[in-house]
């Protein structure tokens, strides 16, 4: 089988991966709750070739991405649910009905125009998908909170408190919040010493989504500040690599003090170079904070 400009023949692909008799034994096996986590992983890795500028990268992880959608596809195939095509037939009909000012004749003809009336199909949209699901004896009301879709987790419970406050469910100021953050890790301290691991994954959790509150309140997207901190982290982690490897000393036999004190002599050199702080030559490395 050779490659192809063609994404039929990606189907062919993923379908002789899938095939029980002759097909690739890891990818017989995958069900969708067990590709959902390379999706999501693959989804992130388009953004930082994005971020990078990488187009190289960035046309790579595009492939890795259209080929979750395939695998999910093929999976819904085997189920007789539905196929690629159906996947297809389905976004462009989306997006053909919700562009009538492209497509078709429409007033819409500035930005605000197109995001109101592009708001008025996806209600409509909804009507229906509640319709399709009353036919199949689904006939829940919906809540406040069924519009958040899921999605990076601390984005959604960002998404989440602000629909909840949208009702006055919320804290007024972002002080109240510390105190909620203090009593969650004092709970998270008590699980941990229980041992059981059910219950530190549960007050973890709630400790999580108290610090993605006080982020709110202060204007901080909680996805934004934990990239930063994980830019952070790779930074100063890769300095104590360079230095270790520059001394002929071996990352592994490094002791925790000698990576302590590397990282500190990071946050040192950062400081410095932001205009934080002066340091002269020879310099100790700071201490911890």
């Amino acid at each position: 089988m050779q490659p192809s400009t063609d994404i039929a023949r990606l189907i062919e692909i993923m379908a002789a991966l899938r095939d029980r008799e002759t097909g690739c034994p890891w990818d017989i096996e995958q069900t969708f709750e067990t590709i959902v986590p390379y999706t999501i992983e693959e989804a992130y890795e388009v953004a930082e070739a994005v971020e990078t500028g990488d187009m190289d990268d960035l046309r790579d992880e595009l492939g890795d991405l259209l080929l979750q959608v395939v695998f999910h596809a093929r999976m819904a195939e085997e189920a007789g649910q539905f196929s690629f095509g159906d996947v297809v037939t389905a976004i462009t009909t989306k997006m053909i009905r919700r562009h009538p000012h492209v497509f078709a004749r429409s007033e819409a003809d500035t930005p605000e125009a197109v995001k109101a009336q592009w708001a008025a199909i996806k209600a409509e949209e909804k009507a229906e998908r509640a319709a399709r699901r009353a036919a199949r004896g689904i006939t829940e009301a919906p809540g406040l909170l069924d519009s958040v879709r899921r999605g990076p987790v601390l984005t959604e419970a960002l998404k989440l408190q602000e629909k909840a406050a949208t009702v006055g469910f919320d804290w007024s100021e972002a002080a109240p919040i510390l105190d909620k953050i203090e009593e969650e890790i004092g709970e998270l301290r008590q699980a941990l010493s229980s041992g059981e691991t059910d219950k530190v994954k549960g007050e973890l959790g709630d400790l999580l989504f108290a610090v993605v509150n006080i982020g709110r309140h202060v204007k901080a997207d909680p996805e934004e500040a934990l990239r930063a901190t994980n830019a952070k982290f790779r930074r100063r982690f890769g300095h104590i690599e360079r230095v270790l490897s520059a001394k002929g000393e071996d990352l592994p036999a490094a002791t925790l003090e000698r990576m302590e004190e590397l990282w500190q002599d990071a946050k040192r050199l950062e400081r410095v170079a932001d205009g934080e702080v002066t340091q002269p030559d020879g310099a100790a490395p700071s201490g911890r904070g």
